[in-house]
């Protein structure tokens, strides 16, 4: 990615919902954004190229699941394929993330926040997808020495 500053958006993929974060490099700052379904095992790629569009993100980031002893985890196949396909329709830099403990992580971000984490909910999945992905950025900010600035 080039130096400056740039909007990213993060992803955070599940065989249900995909979770949409977007962020901006000046200050290594993110924000959930939206919740995208996917039907048959296909995403919603009208919304996300809506999301793309809107946006103009200089780089995509999706968190790659693994195990907590650091092997992949099974959906990593899916995700791994997902990344691609980004690439592809969208001609942008992608980057994989551990996404390990991120749907932990969103859980209490949302508990803190005063949201309902009720996992039966289907608000709640959703609010939790696009939380995960706020947390999938603030991860790859933080492993590519992105510091904020001060206020």
């Amino acid at each position: 990615m080039s130096p400056g500053p740039a909007t990213v958006l993060g992803f955070d993929f599940g065989k249900k919902r995909i979770g949409i974060a977007v962020g901006q490099t000046l200050t290594a700052s993110a924000r959930p954004l939206a919740t995208v379904r996917v039907h048959d095992d296909r995403p919603d790629w009208d919304a996300i190229a809506g999301f793309i569009q809107s946006w103009r993100p200089a780089q995509l980031i999706v968190g790659l699941p693994t195990q907590l002893d650091g092997s992949e985890h099974p959906l990593a196949a899916a995700v791994r394929r997902f990344a691609a396909e980004l690439q592809q329709r969208y001609a942008l830099p992608v980057q994989l993330v551990d996404e390990r403990l991120s749907s932990h992580a969103a859980a209490q971000i949302a508990v803190a926040a005063g949201g309902r984490t009720a996992p039966h909910r289907q608000a709640a999945k959703e609010t939790l997808d696009r939380i995960a992905a706020q947390v999938i950025l603030e991860t790859w900010f933080t492993e590519h020495n992105h510091s904020r600035q001060p206020s």
